[in-house]
């Protein structure tokens, strides 16, 4: 059979010692589990005497598949054998014992994790539809149809896309009021006094033990015991088949917290699409709360890398967004609101509903762009949620590589780290601020700065060249560090940015001749999305553990801004311009021509 359904979450288990990926879809109202077990893992061995490794490996391993491939290795066609085992687990469990092979030289694309693998080499985007064709089965592994009231397909060929601009998600906020006389509320102490939840289908309510002063309050879900408040919260998530549930630091605190309190009641979370209930993974420094199938994302990591403020506060972050003040009680003093009654109580109420009231206006505002991101990067958007702007570039990158027969770079080990430490980068060019009041200014901004310097002096390390030349008119000779790339063939990043810029300016021209506000909206979602990565592109040059690291290429990118930041404010001097102030990409002067 066929059928169109939205991805939106991915993992693998092993089922009969195989890898068998698993897809969370939904086809509007009914949960969907693909099942693809036609896909293993692989690495790259790069050997100057191929025919020879290709013997070592042989005697090393069991139950593998070796062929010479030709992939380009910065833009240089190179021989390489491609070793693909039928588990991740061989794979991790042999790739050091390859590596230390006398006939190897080096290993690639080893620490790819299976399931981003299989995204990119099917070319499956998260959080867009397609087309499944497969057998329809009861169950499989632990998972069955009837139970956990999914439908199985088992895939009998690869996915096609069908639509990338799906926004019909169905979004639950939620929070929790704890009652922490002591301080920090502990969880084996301090019981949940309210849960509140805010969506974007109708449902918006604080369950709790209490109601209004008043009486009856229309969104107070009063039930009898802390134990039903915890009930109630994951019936709410279940019969409204929530698609993506948001909090604010719900990766620290709520779900950690309502973890433990279900745990003294013996209250089943069972909120993924397989029955499964809520585990952290780690992800960055930090330990993630995820449900298959139902895609969690923390609003506080998201608008840390949304924003540059002082202070991250939901209160002050919803105050930078929207203009206005959220209701607000001192979080020492719930307690006392909770115990007190009267007026303090309503007004706790109050500032539980507005609290994922609040959340819900600033998932609404930002997750288009994490959602445009998710499907430009193709990674789940529950990781791309909780990845920095480096990281997301450069699984981009990774992406695109794939795309062009490219082997994809090793990071780089602690000797990089260690050189980078030591040098210093100059960074953009800073005019501090001519202090006092002025008049008659005016801003000079270069648009996409660095990202058109990257392109125009292709600056990247594959078309990067030390020392002297025969013919310096064929290179690009950065200012101060003499730093040359090759005026052609076109950097493997330069070539990515160009397309992206490309098609960034596509979409705004697309804007423009739009009439129609809702499709201007979307347009705008997805430039935007386009200019955070390319922006991006330049920075993590000089991160030491980034796959396409390179000090020189960071260094020359901010000599030519230096340089040009430099050229504009002079020849605006020409025309009765004095320079007041200047940062990195732009300035400001003002205007003194008698």
């Amino acid at each position: 059979m066929e059928k169109e359904v939205v991805i939106l979450d991915i993992d693998y288990i092993s089922y009969e010692e195989r890898p068998v990926i698993r897809l969370f879809s939904k086809d509007g109202d009914k949960n969907v589990v693909l099942i693809d077990d036609s896909f293993t893992p692989y690495l790259y061995v790069y050997s100057k005497n191929p025919d020879d490794c290709i013997k070592d490996l042989e005697e090393l391993l069991e139950d593998i598949e070796i062929e010479k491939v030709v992939k380009k290795d910065f833009q240089i066609e190179k021989t390489f054998i491609k070793v693909t085992f039928t588990h991740p687990q061989e794979l991790s469990k042999h790739r050091d014992e390859i590596r230390d092979l006398d006939s190897v030289i080096q290993i690639r694309e080893f620490d790819i994790p299976f399931y981003r693998r299989y995204l990119m080499d099917r070319d499956v985007i998260p959080m867009t539809k397609v087309r499944a064709s497969g057998e329809v089965i009861d169950s499989f592994s632990a998972l069955e149809s009837v139970k956990h009231d999914v439908e199985i397909i088992k895939l009998d060929k690869p996915l096609e896309r069908v639509d990338d601009n799906i926004n019909d998600f169905r979004i639950l906020s939620f929070d929790l009021e704890v009652r922490n006389p002591h301080g920090m509320p502990d969880s084996e102490e301090d019981e949940i006094i309210m849960i509140g939840v805010a969506s974007n289908f109708g449902v918006n309510q604080v369950i709790s033990t209490k109601t209004k002063s008043s009486g009856e309050c229309e969104f107070v879900n009063q039930v009898e015991s802390e134990e039903k408040m915890i009930q109630t919260f994951v019936d709410i998530i279940k019969e409204n088949n929530v698609d993506i549930i948001v909090g604010y630091n719900s990766d620290n605190f709520d779900f950690p917290y309502i973890i433990d309190r279900a745990k003294i009641y013996g209250i089943d979370l069972d909120l993924g699409m397989d029955g499964s209930d809520i585990r952290f993974i780690k992800r960055g420094f930090n330990n993630a709360a995820s449900m298959k199938g139902l895609i969690h994302v923390d609003l506080y990591l998201v608008m840390r890398r949304y924003m540059s403020l002082e202070r991250y506060t939901l209160e002050r972050v919803y105050y930078e967004l929207f203009g206005e003040e959220k209701i607000d009680v001192p979080g020492d003093r719930i307690w006392e609101f909770w115990d007190n009654g009267g007026d303090e109580l309503d007004n706790l109420f109050d500032y539980s509903l507005d609290d994922v009231v609040s959340t819900l206006k600033i998932a609404e505002q930002t997750l288009p762009l994490n959602l445009e991101l998710t499907r430009i990067i193709g990674q789940p958007l529950f990781d791309v949620s909780r990845m920095a702007t480096g990281q997301q570039a450069e699984w981009f990158l990774v992406k695109q590589a794939y795309f062009d027969d490219e082997i994809i770079p090793n990071k780089q080990g602690s000797n990089f780290t260690d050189r980078a430490n030591a040098e210093d980068n100059e960074g953009g060019f800073v005019l501090e601020p001519d202090k006092g009041l002025h008049e008659n200014l005016v801003q000079f901004d270069f648009r996409s700065l660095y990202p058109s310097i990257i392109i125009s002096k292709n600056i990247s390390p594959d078309v990067l060249i030390t020392g002297d030349v025969d013919n310096p008119d064929d290179y690009n000779i950065s200012p101060e560090h003499d730093l040359k790339f090759k005026k052609t063939p076109q950097g493997f990043i330069p070539s990515v940015i160009d397309k992206i810029l490309q098609e960034r300016f596509r979409i705004k021209r697309e804007m423009k001749a739009s009439d129609d506000p809702t499709e201007k909206k979307s347009l705008d979602v997805q430039q935007q999305a386009i200019k955070r990565l390319a922006n991006t592109m330049y920075g993590i040059y000089g991160f030491p553990r980034f796959r396409w690291y390179s000090f020189e290429c960071a260094k020359a990118i901010t000599s030519w801004g230096r340089q040009y930041i430099k050229h504009a404010m002079k020849e605006s001097e020409k025309y009765g311009f004095k320079a007041i102030y200047a940062d990195t990409d732009g300035f400001y002067a003002k205007y003194e021509k008698k």
